[in-house]
């Protein structure tokens, strides 16, 4: 299962790890993802959200 988010596409980005030496290593930040039920075209389906997509009111949740 993709770590993108349903509604948004946001996905994991990449930057370094920099210690205190300045030595740097790749490390990955992943988007806060909850699998939530929502109504689509009628349908009930459970799909994967970023939490900024739900605060936003972007995403209603089905009952």
């Amino acid at each position: 299962m993709s770590k993108k988010c349903y509604v948004c596409g946001k996905g994991p980005s990449t930057g370094n790890h920099v210690s205190h030496s300045n030595k740097k290593t790749k490390r990955r930040w992943k988007p806060n993802l909850q699998r939530v039920k929502i109504e689509i075209d009628g349908q009930i389906k459970r799909v994967r959200v970023c939490t900024d997509c739900l605060k936003s009111g972007k995403v209603v949740r089905a009952i």
